[in-house]
Order: structure tokens, then sequence, then C-alpha cells
């Protein structure tokens, strides 16, 4: 793969960080610019808007997702609401994903731009999906939520997800300034989601499972595994679809997609030692590495992890990854947490066994995600305006 055949984000145009502002536009809330065209559309006018987020299921997956999902295929379909496909932000991967959504902004902007990242000035590795506070969210990720913003304009505004989510800083970073509900199973999230959208006079509501992404990761795409977690993700939708008041719109969403990878094509790091030589740390997640080379040392880093990785990966310095505007415009504090080196894997390639970034499960899974392919960049955009004429 060249840079000609990456699937880059539509920042500004058509991709996750446009949802939020575009859904809030519609809602009448001041500096929220309608980049998907919903106020002009069958949303406009809408008093009160949920959002859903399925992880992992990415617009490429949903023909075999409709296959054992019928509504989820009445909207692939054209039967019921409108589909349109816009991208994820870059990394493909759900923390990055998650604060581009929450915060509206590109991940060069709001700082999470991997699933693990090097604390700059330190030898500490987060890892954003068990970060407990320590680094402060306030503070690793500084910029306004839409939530707040929402929030400010007398919107009730509210989060419906796992209660082992509330609080971290994961959640600090993506949803703070909204009211946090725990929810596990698909009933509790649904009830949830349609109890907190009739609060207020306006209302905005974000739902997350994590189903999809989890079954996919651990038993590959379109395994009976996947099959199954995707018909409860569609009973979900079910109960939320059913009786949507006319003054309400549903609004369906991913975070990226994903690929099953083979063993073949699996690279691991421990059989090749010489990869390690002036390396520091090497963060990011098995589809996009980020290298940290020891002081004097990224130029033979690089041209050893380009002789090792040949045709398999764009092994890119930190300026020329910048420099492609994947991340989006990068302040010089937060290109500090990329490496020296970006190593982007492309085809079905992934890079494991990196003690210091992997989780213990990591070189087990079955599918990955987190590149710049079209798999794994495209997300859908489903949109439905209820017909029920609301009580009162």
């Amino acid at each position: 793969m060249s840079l000609l055949d990456t699937f880059p984000p539509r920042y500004g145009t058509g991709s996750l960080a446009d949802i939020l502002p575009s859904a809030l536009a519609v809602l009448g809330v001041p500096g929220s610019p309608d980049a998907l065209g919903l106020t002009e559309g069958p949303l406009a006018g809408a008093r009160r808007i949920a959002v859903l987020l399925v992880d992992g299921l990415g617009y490429r997956l949903l023909e075999q997702a409709s296959a054992v999902a019928p509504t989820l295929a009445d909207f692939t379909s054209g039967r019921i609401g409108g589909l349109q496909p816009l991208t994820a932000g870059f990394p493909s991967t759900t923390p990055v994903s998650l604060v581009t959504l929450g915060t509206g902004m590109p991940p060069g902007a709001h700082g999470v731009v991997g699933f693990t990242l090097n604390i700059p000035d330190t030898e500490r590795v987060l890892n954003h999906i068990r970060w407990d506070g320590d680094p402060d969210p306030m503070l690793w990720q500084p910029l306004e939520t839409r939530f707040q913003r929402a929030a400010a304009e007398g919107v009730a505004v509210t989060v419906v997800s796992r209660p082992e989510y509330e609080g971290t800083g994961l959640s600090t970073s993506a949803f703070r300034g909204a009211e946090y509900r725990g929810a596990s199973g698909t009933d509790e999230i649904a009830a949830g989601m349609r109890e907190a959208l009739a609060e207020g006079d306006r209302s905005f509501v974000y739902g997350y499972i994590p189903d999809v992404d989890a079954n996919g990761h651990y038993h590959g795409v379109d395994s009976p595994q996947w099959r199954s977690a995707v018909a409860r993700i569609d009973r979900l939708l079910t109960m939320l679809v059913d009786g949507l008041p006319s003054d309400t719109a549903l609004i369906v969403t991913a975070d990226h997609g994903m690929i099953d990878v083979p063993d073949e094509d699996r690279f691991d790091l421990l059989a090749h030692p010489e990869a390690r030589r002036g390396v520091r740390l090497i963060t990011g997640e098995p589809r996009v590495r980020y290298v940290h080379a020891l002081p004097g040392a990224a130029g033979d880093v690089g041209e050893t992890w380009k002789s090792l990785l040949g045709s398999r990966a764009l092994v890119m310095t930190r300026e020329e990854a910048v420099d492609t505007g994947w991340f989006g415009p990068v302040p010089p504090e937060n290109a500090a947490r990329l490496g020296d080196l970006v190593v982007v894997c492309v085809g079905r390639t992934v890079i494991l066994n990196v003690p210091e970034a992997d989780m213990e499960a990591t070189s087990l899974l079955r599918a990955y995600h987190g590149s710049i392919t079209a798999a794994e960049m495209e997300i859908p955009l489903l949109t439905l305006r209820g017909t029920v004429t609301p009580p009162g």
C-alpha cells in the first residue's frame, strides 16, 4: 500500500468528529457546525436526539450484519431511515474514536492519538481503556466536550453505558458534562436511553455497547459469536426504533470496522530481536505502532523496521505521519505523544508481542483494527426520525 491506497479521514465533511456538532446544531446549540446537513433533512426540528454507538460495526460489515439483524436490514435496504458512510478518525481504534466523538475534534487536537501512548518525559505507557485517572484527564485531554457545551445551553445530556466505565479517565475525557447512567444489557441500555430522552425541554442521549467489537476480536468477524452479538444489538435497535416519538431522532454509528488476521500475517517482534535495537519504548496497538527511539538512533531504527516489514507497513517519521493529515492538525504537545516512528500496517498485517503496550490476550485475538484501510476506517451513519405523536 502507498499513501494513494489509504482511506483517510474526512474531518469537517463526513467523519465521526462531525456527528455531535451536527446533532447539536439540530437542537440549536450555538457553536455547533452542521457538516453532515442534519438540520436540513428529516432530523430538522427534532427536540430530542439519541446517538447509539455500536463498537466495531464498520460500514463494510453491514451486509454480513444485516443477515441476522432485521431492523438493521430495514436501514441498509432503505425501508426505514437513512444511511450514509462516514470515516473514523485515525488511528481507527476505540479510545481515539470515543474522544473524537465526544469532543467533536480530530485526534491531533484532543491528544488521545492511540490505544496506548508514552507519557512524554517519562517511561510510562498509558493504556486508555485501563486509565484510572492518572494522568489527570482534565490535563491529558483539556478540550471542552460537546456534552459540556450542550449542558451549558440547557439541554438535558445523558450517557448510558456500562457502570464500570463511569469515572474512568477515558469517560471523563470523552463525556464529561453529561449525567452518567450505568446500564449493561440491551434491555437496560434501551430503557435508560428512552427514559433520558423524555427529560427536559430538549434532550441529548448517548448510548454505547461493546459486544460486536469484543466478539469480533476474540472469535472473528462473522463467527457464530459475532452474529449472536449482532442479533443482540438488533434487539436494542428495535427497542429504540419502536414507538419513537415524532419530536425525537435516532442516530446509530460505530467507532471503526475490523478485519480478520490469519496466522501468516502476524509479525512477532519476539522473533526479531533486531527490531528492539536502539528502541526505548513501543506503544500504539497491533495495526499502528509508535516506536520511540533512544537518542540519536531514530534513523537506524527506521531503516531496520523498513527492512524487516517491507511492503507490510508504512514506516514514517513523526513529521511525515503528521503531514499526512490523518490526525488532523497536531499541536507540538500532542505530537510528542507519537513515536519517533509511526508504523502503519497495511494488508492484514499486525505487529504483536510488545510487552509494554499489549494486554494479556492481544496476540490471541482473531480480528483487529486501527489502521487506515477502508474496512477499518469506514463507519455508518444511520438516521431515523420518529413518527409517534408524543403524549401531551
